[in-house]
């Protein structure tokens, strides 16, 4: 999709916003060419490589008026996109990439450069991967949380409130039976839902080889709880390349070993609040229309359990 600007709107990019949304993602879409253009003019910024983006994010490569390399982040303004920018200006580049600036009415953000062609997952050693990684998250959690961000507790409130019609979509005894356990499990937790800044998808895929230090994270969706919430991205990223060796469980354990460990978390709390991930990933999959629980949620639930 180009413009008369010459900015490109990658197609997988326009094909997320225009099947998934409705007429206020077309027009936000149809104007981010335009939009691109005008922050390039406003913040004296010339392109400086090829336009990149996620499934919700348009990244443009640009360098600064005095030659700082930079990307230029644009998604649609939503809860999330606020809770970004609320999390990335308190951590302040501790452990995750720098905001140099942000538009407030569009919600652009302009980011440190990061190399996007070289994420942890090139990292052979799983257990240097992993401990890498851990060590970015002790240094997330470590920032108090800032107003503004929403709470688990509330989250998980609404969870347990969804699980009863939920119930009913999944045919499976065994199904319904693990989700009634998984939301018990959070039941227990409810109460005490941790007071950290969390960033809910640190994974592989969102720590990328930087030059300021040897790896950062990016793209959080930043939210106040217990650590052991921020966990399950990191046990499952990457799994389904083990899930046909029959070795899924062990590193699902010995990665769940390795973050409690770094993190100093108690185990059993750490479990579950695992298991509210799982529950919820669940819960939406069968908002969207699924009636079965998904295999590497099952697999990640069972590994916890005979550790």
């Amino acid at each position: 999709m180009s413009s008369p600007e010459g900015i490109d709107v990658p197609d997988a990019l326009a094909a997320s916003y225009t099947t998934n949304g409705g007429e206020a993602e077309r027009v936000w879409l149809a104007g981010l060419p335009a939009l691109v253009a005008e922050l390039l003019a406003r913040w004296e910024l010339e392109r400086d490589g090829v336009t990149g983006s996620g499934e919700a994010s348009l990244v443009v490569p640009v360098r600064r008026a005095d030659g700082t390399r930079a990307a230029l982040k644009l998604q649609m303004p939503r809860e999330e996109t606020t809770a970004a920018l609320i999390g990335l200006r308190a951590w302040n580049g501790n452990g995750i990439v720098r905001l140099l600036d942000h538009d407030p009415e569009s919600s652009a953000m302009l980011l440190e450069r990061l190399d996007g062609s070289r994420t942890l997952a090139s990292v052979e050693d799983g257990d240097v991967a992993m401990r890498t990684l851990a060590g970015l998250l002790a240094r997330l959690h470590s920032v108090p949380a800032p107003e503004g961000l929403r709470g688990l507790g509330g989250i998980a409130r609404d969870m347990l409130a969804a699980v009863p019609p939920a119930v009913g979509s999944l045919p499976d005894p065994d199904d319904q039976r693990r989700l009634r356990g998984w939301a018990s499990a959070v039941a227990e937790l409810v109460g005490e839902p941790g007071d950290r800044m969390l960033h809910w998808d640190l994974h592989y895929g969102n720590v990328l080889a930087a030059e300021r230090e040897p790896w950062l994270a990016i793209d959080p969706e930043p939210l106040v709880g217990d650590p052991g919430f921020d966990l399950w991205p990191a046990l499952d990223t990457g799994l389904q390349k083990t899930e046909a060796t029959g070795d899924a469980p062990r590193v699902v354990r010995r990665r769940f070993d390795l973050l409690t460990e770094a993190l100093g978390l108690e185990r059993e709390r750490a479990a579950g609040w695992t298991l509210a991930r799982l529950l919820q990933n669940t819960l939406w999959d069968i908002e969207d229309g699924r009636t079965a629980i998904d295999p590497s949620q099952i697999a990640v639930a069972e590994a916890l359990s005979r550790r």
